[in-house]
């Protein structure tokens, strides 16, 4: 449903039972699913991609160019998911050509101020909390919850159903799994209370448990402690996922609160 206090470009690709409230700006190179409610004073430039069932709050802006001094105007996008909620004033950057486009999966909650940077890529079931920022090329894994007034540095990545405190300061990889809290932000053990919300076995969970005290209090480095778990742990989904994440880090992983640097 249309009104005639907003602006729709004629080339915007809307489904018919969208929902565009007064005062709403939809910009020509934009698609928006079916059932989607847009509130008012929300604006939509070139390259969103938007998907069914959507709800995006008053003052959101979606798909505004990347805050980049390299972009050069490049045909990049800001996709997002279906039955994703964006609550008021959100920003939403679309990408750069280092990815080409910004993501957020489905079922995700974007609250109120958050900040999603260029080329960041959000996982599906995600939460970023209100007036949380994440810089470009953050990645955030499915269910992982980043708190309120948290900040993340660019190229840092938050593992599956991870959950990181409010006003962290993220500035390493945060592992799947885990709790991360206190200043500097560190390992404070494991998100228990949402894995179980997620139906996890008390098995996985002491698994996950077992794994994080040989990475953080066995004494040993970050290698020797992956090769470790690898050699005497049994393989499972939970064990690969986090050896896996570990190997793969580009900036390390966050520290135990009381470790030396290894």
């Amino acid at each position: 449903m249309k009104n005639s206090l907003s602006y729709i470009s004629p080339d915007a690709q809307i489904a018919k039972n969208v929902i565009v409230e007064p005062f709403t700006t939809i910009y020509g190179n934009v698609e928006i699913g079916e059932g989607t409610w847009i509130g008012p004073n929300v604006t939509i430039m070139d390259g969103a991609r938007i998907g069914k069932n959507c709800k995006i709050f008053p003052g959101a802006v979606i798909s505004a160019i990347p805050q980049d001094l390299k972009f050069a105007g490049e045909n990049t996008t800001a996709e997002v998911g279906d039955n994703t909620t964006i609550r008021e004033f959100v920003t939403l950057n679309r990408g750069t050509k280092a990815k080409g486009m910004t993501k957020v999966g489905k079922d995700c909650l974007l609250q109120s101020y958050a900040h999603i940077a260029h080329d960041c890529i959000l996982g599906d079931h995600c939460i970023i909390g209100s007036h949380a920022g994440l810089a470009g090329e953050v990645e955030v894994d499915d269910f992982a919850i980043v708190s309120p007034y948290s900040v993340v540095h660019q190229f840092v990545r938050i593992g599956k159903h991870a959950f990181v405190q409010a006003t962290g300061k993220v500035g390493k990889d945060v592992p799947p799994y885990v709790l991360a809290g206190r200043e500097p932000l560190s390992y404070t053990g494991i998100n228990s209370i949402g894995l179980r919300r997620r139906n996890f076995k008390n098995e996985a969970i002491y698994e996950i448990q077992e794994i994080y005290r040989i990475i953080y209090q066995r004494g040993l480095n970050i290698s020797d402690s992956v090769e470790f778990i690898e050699a005497n742990l049994p393989a499972t989904d939970e064990r690969d996922e986090i050896i896996l994440f570990v190997r793969n880090s580009k900036r390390g992983i966050i520290k135990g609160y009381f470790d030396d640097e290894k």
